[in-house]
Protein backbone atom coordinates (compact mmCIF):
# COMPACT_ATOMS: atom_id res chain seq x y z
CA UNK A 1 0.00 0.00 0.00
CA UNK A 2 2.64 2.22 0.81
CA UNK A 3 4.19 1.98 -2.58
CA UNK A 4 1.05 3.36 -4.30
CA UNK A 5 0.54 6.35 -2.34
CA UNK A 6 4.20 7.25 -3.15
CA UNK A 7 3.86 6.40 -7.03
CA UNK A 8 0.64 8.08 -6.98
CA UNK A 9 2.21 11.38 -5.13
CA UNK A 10 5.37 10.72 -7.74
CA UNK A 11 2.33 11.07 -10.57
CA UNK A 12 1.11 14.40 -8.89
CA UNK A 13 4.39 15.75 -8.97
CA UNK A 14 5.12 15.38 -12.01
CA UNK A 15 1.89 16.50 -13.62
CA UNK A 16 2.33 19.83 -11.28
CA UNK A 17 6.03 20.01 -12.88
CA UNK A 18 5.47 19.54 -16.31
CA UNK A 19 2.23 22.12 -15.98
CA UNK A 20 5.04 24.80 -14.17
CA UNK A 21 7.17 23.99 -17.20
CA UNK A 22 4.66 24.32 -20.07
CA UNK A 23 3.32 27.71 -18.90
CA UNK A 24 6.22 29.68 -18.12
CA UNK A 25 7.83 29.17 -21.02
CA UNK A 26 5.72 30.18 -24.38
CA UNK A 27 8.43 32.65 -25.74
CA UNK A 28 10.14 29.21 -27.31
CA UNK A 29 7.24 27.13 -27.82
CA UNK A 30 4.78 28.55 -30.09
CA UNK A 31 1.36 26.47 -31.59
CA UNK A 32 2.21 27.96 -35.06
CA UNK A 33 4.25 25.95 -37.91
CA UNK A 34 7.40 27.88 -38.62
CA UNK A 35 7.81 26.13 -41.80
CA UNK A 36 4.19 27.77 -43.16
CA UNK A 37 5.06 30.95 -41.37
CA UNK A 38 8.28 31.49 -43.00
CA UNK A 39 5.98 31.52 -46.43
CA UNK A 40 3.13 33.68 -44.93
CA UNK A 41 6.42 36.07 -43.43
CA UNK A 42 7.84 36.29 -47.10
CA UNK A 43 4.47 37.17 -48.69
CA UNK A 44 3.86 39.85 -45.58
CA UNK A 45 6.39 40.72 -43.97
CA UNK A 46 9.24 41.05 -45.99
CA UNK A 47 8.67 43.91 -47.21
CA UNK A 48 9.71 45.82 -44.29
CA UNK A 49 11.20 43.90 -42.21
CA UNK A 50 13.22 42.37 -44.60
CA UNK A 51 13.69 39.11 -46.65
CA UNK A 52 16.12 37.87 -43.56
CA UNK A 53 14.22 39.61 -41.08
CA UNK A 54 17.16 42.38 -40.42
CA UNK A 55 14.67 45.11 -41.65
CA UNK A 56 14.54 47.32 -44.10
CA UNK A 57 16.36 51.19 -43.36
CA UNK A 58 13.23 53.64 -43.13
CA UNK A 59 10.41 50.60 -43.34
CA UNK A 60 10.60 48.26 -40.50
CA UNK A 61 12.57 46.99 -37.85
CA UNK A 62 15.28 44.11 -37.39
CA UNK A 63 13.44 41.60 -36.05
CA UNK A 64 16.24 38.98 -35.79
CA UNK A 65 17.87 40.81 -32.47
CA UNK A 66 14.88 42.62 -31.82
CA UNK A 67 14.10 42.85 -27.78
CA UNK A 68 10.47 42.83 -28.42
CA UNK A 69 10.54 39.58 -30.50
CA UNK A 70 13.02 38.12 -27.66
CA UNK A 71 11.01 38.60 -24.70
CA UNK A 72 7.37 38.77 -25.64
CA UNK A 73 4.89 36.11 -25.13
CA UNK A 74 3.91 34.50 -28.35
CA UNK A 75 0.30 35.94 -27.41
CA UNK A 76 1.84 39.28 -27.02
CA UNK A 77 3.65 39.16 -30.69
CA UNK A 78 0.57 37.87 -32.08
CA UNK A 79 -1.86 40.62 -30.60
CA UNK A 80 1.33 42.99 -31.98
CA UNK A 81 0.53 41.78 -35.72
CA UNK A 82 -3.04 42.04 -35.04
CA UNK A 83 -3.45 45.00 -34.06
CA UNK A 84 -0.03 46.61 -35.30
CA UNK A 85 1.11 49.93 -33.93
CA UNK A 86 0.81 53.90 -34.47
CA UNK A 87 3.76 55.85 -35.64
CA UNK A 88 2.92 58.16 -32.66
CA UNK A 89 3.13 54.83 -29.99
CA UNK A 90 5.39 55.61 -27.73
CA UNK A 91 6.77 51.71 -28.28
CA UNK A 92 7.18 52.51 -31.64
CA UNK A 93 10.94 53.46 -32.26
CA UNK A 94 10.96 54.26 -36.42
CA UNK A 95 7.93 56.51 -36.76
CA UNK A 96 6.81 54.41 -39.34
CA UNK A 97 3.33 52.80 -38.53
CA UNK A 98 2.82 49.37 -38.14
CA UNK A 99 -0.35 48.02 -40.30
CA UNK A 100 -2.73 45.37 -38.73
CA UNK A 101 -1.78 42.01 -39.98
CA UNK A 102 1.14 43.95 -41.63
CA UNK A 103 -1.50 45.51 -43.89
CA UNK A 104 -3.14 42.15 -45.20
CA UNK A 105 -6.47 41.95 -43.57
CA UNK A 106 -6.62 38.28 -45.00
CA UNK A 107 -4.62 37.07 -42.52
CA UNK A 108 -5.79 34.49 -40.35
CA UNK A 109 -5.50 33.87 -36.48
CA UNK A 110 -3.35 30.73 -37.58
CA UNK A 111 -1.44 32.48 -39.81
CA UNK A 112 -0.21 35.07 -37.85
CA UNK A 113 0.28 31.91 -34.89
CA UNK A 114 3.15 30.57 -37.95
CA UNK A 115 4.83 33.54 -38.26
CA UNK A 116 5.40 34.21 -34.65
CA UNK A 117 6.88 30.02 -34.74
CA UNK A 118 8.89 31.16 -37.70
CA UNK A 119 9.98 34.60 -35.85
CA UNK A 120 10.93 32.25 -33.01
CA UNK A 121 13.11 30.47 -35.20
CA UNK A 122 15.10 33.66 -36.82
CA UNK A 123 14.88 35.58 -33.08
CA UNK A 124 18.62 35.41 -31.71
Amino acid sequence: MRRKVAFGGTLIFAAALAGCQSSGDTKSVSAGDATRGAQQFAVVCATCHGPDGRGVKGLGKDLVGSDTVHKSSDDDLVKLVVEGRDAKDPRNSTGIAMPPKGGNAALSDKDIRDIVAYLRTISK
